[in-house]
């Protein structure tokens, strides 16, 4: 089989054979289904909870693209200040560090204080859990200007903001597109902690009721709905980072 043909079809071949081993698993070692349903009973699962599926899923992948959105802007502004200067990297980095130690689960009580249950504390959660790594990645990728350019440039009479500009953020995107791939799959984490939390509607909240009817088959069809969206959004980011940072890729795995 033609190589470039195996990678194309590996992702489905291994996802068809863990189905399989599922599957066969659950039926030879006649687990009970409120423990562990197989993939049989998931599938039924979306085929009688279709309805409630589809529409909580739209629900969470609208709530959880607000919250990465408004991540990549704050993230990108902060990033590029801490980027830009000693002196508000080593005022915020700290807190920030701080910050993102704290679980966001025990955050989203007090964004339900604030904002009431719904709509705004998924969001916020959503923002909150991602937009760390893309300060980290494009504070990284300006602080990878090596010392002999920038004093060479300022040699030939270019500013700090010429600097910047012309150098420090063609250098950045590299690292800014790869924290994109991350932060997507963060935001889904955050949107659902807060369904599950403080909301009526959602993945989270889905599951979470079917998880008070013991309908184990639709928690597992929730967790395949978010797994499903999760790829689709990486796998959205990670086309972009190829078509924009083409100049900066090398040849070898995940190329095609």
């Amino acid at each position: 089989m033609n190589e470039r043909l195996l990678i194309r079809l590996s992702p489905w071949l291994c996802t068809i054979a863990m189905f399989a081993i599922w599957e066969g698993a659950v039926r030879i070692f006649k687990i009970p289904e409120f423990f562990l349903p197989p993939p049989t009973a998931v599938a039924q699962a979306f085929v009688d909870y279709s309805g409630p599926l589809l529409r909580n899923s739209w629900i969470t992948l609208e709530t959880t693209m607000i919250g990465f959105g408004l991540a990549v802007g704050f993230g990108l502004l902060l990033g590029l200040a801490i980027g830009w200067s000693r002196a508000i990297y080593a005022g915020l980095y700290p807190l920030m560090i701080g910050f993102n130690a704290i679980p966001k689960v025990a955050v989203v009580p007090i964004l339900v204080l604030w904002f009431g249950i719904g709509f705004i504390p998924a969001v916020l959660t959503a923002f909150l859990i991602s937009f760390f790594p893309i300060v980290v990645n494009v504070a990284t990728g300006l602080a990878t200007i090596e010392p002999e350019m920038e004093d060479v440039l300022k040699a030939l009479g270019a500013s700090k903001l010429d600097i910047m500009r012309k150098v420090g953020i063609p250098r950045t995107l590299p690292y800014f597109f790869g924290s994109l791939k991350v932060a997507i799959t963060l935001a889904f984490v955050g949107t659902v902690i807060s369904e599950s939390v403080a909301s009526n509607y959602g993945i989270g909240n889905l599951m979470l009721q079917a998880q008070a009817q013991f309908q184990v088959p639709l928690i597992f069809a929730g967790l395949i709905v978010l797994a499903i969206e999760g790829i689709l959004m990486y796998l959205a980011m990670a086309l972009l980072e190829r078509r924009m940072t083409r100049w900066a890729q090398r040849s070898g795995f995940g190329q095609n």
